[in-house]
């Protein structure tokens, strides 16, 4: 039995690209080079006339298979299926890795929670320049804390970890969900309703926290399987990130930046 690689078809087709492929009815053809196939719109062909089986018994199972040139030896594949476990010698143009060398598709929730946090780190920064302009250090100092914050959530994704930390800007989660809720009480000032008059601070901070709720829904969706949510770690944080934000736009109102 023979084994069509894509690299096979890479060497094969480096000079001229066929309309159509012809392979044996015994060649196993891999995941990889049948969707390079696909790509390159290139028929694939099978010969009806039947051939005897090969002596050498080509094995494949979910993550390695056997070469036929050399015996007994196994090749690790460079990309795997996360959903299929399928073989892959080149990353196809609509998937990214999502941990290690697994693929999935650029669409998948998890995938989708990670650009919503890169957005979340350009907002924050855009921001950053902003207020930078107006010298308002101890806002800015406070939106580098939340920069990192969002990074540590990102990692924590990324590496499968457990999100750990529990205090931001200065504010352990029962501080930052009490000032929160009782902005009048803690910092002198009854809660925001926005509205352009405010300045355009508290407009950015308060498009930043709208950003972070919407992050927060990224992370359910990637997170739900049934009736059971994963990574509540990461939820939580967002939902305090959400609270220290509104505490940063009372705090700016409040005049507690100058």
């Amino acid at each position: 039995m023979k084994v069509l690689t894509e690299s096979i078809l890479r060497r094969e087709f480096k000079n001229k690209l066929p309309e159509e492929y012809i392979v044996k009815s015994n060649t196993l053809v891999t995941p990889s080079a049948s969707q390079y196939l696909r790509e390159k719109r290139v028929k694939l062909v099978t010969e009806k006339k039947q051939q005897k089986e090969d002596n050498e018994d080509i094995k494949i199972n979910e993550n390695l298979y056997k070469s036929p040139n050399i015996s007994d030896k196994k090749i690790a594949p460079k990309y795997i299926s996360y959903y299929s476990q399928g073989a892959f010698e080149e990353k196809p143009e609509h998937m990214t890795q999502i941990y290690g060398n697994k693929l999935v598709d650029k669409d998948d929730p998890r995938i989708v929670f990670r650009g919503k946090l890169d957005s979340l780190q350009s907002q924050v920064l855009k921001l950053q320049v902003l207020v930078d302009s107006k010298n308002i250090s101890k806002l800015n100092q406070e939106l580098e804390e939340v920069l990192n914050y969002i990074r540590e959530i990102l990692r924590a994704e990324v590496l499968n970890e457990n999100f750990k930390r529990s205090d931001l800007i200065g504010l352990n989660e029962q501080k930052l969900r009490e000032i929160s809720h009782k902005p009048k009480k803690f910092l002198g000032v009854d809660h925001i309703l926005p509205n352009y008059k405010m300045g355009v601070i508290i407009i950015e901070l308060n498009s930043l926290r709208s950003s972070v709720r919407e992050v927060e829904i990224a992370a359910i969706n990637a997170f739900k399987k049934g009736f059971q949510i994963r990574r509540l770690d990461i939820i939580k944080a967002l939902n305090r990130l959400s609270s220290c934000i509104y505490i940063m736009m009372c705090k700016h109102k409040a005049g507690l930046y100058k």
